[in-house]
C-alpha cells in the first residue's frame, strides 16, 4: 500500500498594502481679513442672506453704498469683515494684508467630504485673490466693536454671519464664527454677541452646541426710516 501524500503547504495569507491616496474628497478652507476687491462677492452673499431670512423687501445697500461705508477704519477698531475661501487644493502662504492693517494671519482648515461638493455658483463666486488658483468664496462674517458697562469691557458684535447653501453643514459656519471670537481674545474684549432669528432653530441648536447663551428675555430695540428721521428732526 502507497504513502499518503504530504499535506501541501500553507497558503500565506494576502498581504494588504496600505493605500498612498488617501480617502475621500479634501476641500481647503480659508478665512482672511476681506479688501475692497471683494465687495462685489459681499453684496451678493448679503442678497442671499436676506433670502434666506425672508427680508429682501429691507435690503437697500448696493456696491457703491457697500464701498463707500467699508473698509474706512483699520480692521477691529471699526466694521471688520472676515471672507471665507474654499478650494481643492492648498493655499499657499500668502500676505493678505497691507502692512499698516494690524497683523491677522489668515486661518486654513482641511476638511475631508465624502463626496465634493457640486457648486452652481462657483464662477459667479471666484475669489479675485485666487492667484491663479481654484479659490471660490463661499460665506462671510461683518462683525464691529461694542462695549459691555457691566464688564467694563469692549467686545465684539456679529452683524452678519452667512455660509452658502451648498457648503453649510461641514463646520464653516463655525470656522468663521470661532476666527471673531479668537480674535476677540487675543484683543482682551469680554465677549462676542449677535442674534438670531426665532424660527432658525437649526442655527439656535448650533449656537448652543459652541456654548453661547440665548437670551429669551431680551428684545431687539430699532429706530430706523421716517421714525429715525423724525427723531432727527426734532433735535434741531
Amino acid at each position: 500500500m502507497a504513502a499518503a501524500a504530504p499535506p501541501p503547504p500553507p497558503v500565506p495569507a494576502p498581504t494588504t498594502l496600505p493605500n498612498p491616496t488617501p480617502t475621500g474628497h479634501p476641500l481647503f478652507a480659508r478665512v482672511r481679513l476681506a479688501d475692497p476687491s471683494d465687495v462685489p462677492h459681499i453684496h451678493k452673499l448679503i442678497l442671499q442672506l436676506a433670502v434666506f431670512e425672508h427680508l429682501t423687501h429691507l435690503v437697500s445697500a448696493t456696491e457703491d453704498s457697500l464701498s463707500s461705508t467699508f473698509f474706512t477704519s483699520p480692521p477691529f477698531h471699526s466694521f471688520t469683515i472676515f471672507v471665507l475661501e474654499v478650494s481643492p487644493n492648498p493655499f499657499l502662504p500668502t500676505l493678505l494684508h497691507p502692512p499698516s492693517q494690524p497683523p491677522f494671519s489668515p486661518i486654513t482648515r482641511t476638511l475631508t467630504l465624502d463626496l465634493p461638493i457640486d457648486d452652481p455658483e462657483k464662477e459667479t463666486f471666484r475669489s479675485v485673490n485666487s492667484d491663479g488658483f481654484d479659490v471660490v468664496v463661499a460665506g462671510f462674517v461683518l462683525f464691529f466693536p461694542n462695549y459691555s458697562t457691566f464688564l467694563g469691557k469692549p467686545g465684539f458684535y456679529v452683524e452678519d454671519l452667512f455660509v452658502r447653501d451648498c457648503y453649510r453643514s461641514k463646520g464653516l459656519g463655525k470656522m468663521l464664527l470661532s476666527a471673531v471670537a479668537a480674535q476677540a481674545v487675543k484683543m482682551g474684549y469680554g465677549r462676542v454677541e449677535w442674534v438670531v432669528l426665532d424660527w432658525n432653530v437649526k442655527a439656535i441648536k448650533f449656537y448652543e452646541e459652541m456654548g453661547a447663551k440665548v437670551l429669551e428675555e431680551w428684545r431687539i430695540c430699532r429706530l430706523t426710516g421716517e421714525a429715525l428721521q423724525a427723531y432727527g428732526n426734532a433735535a434741531n
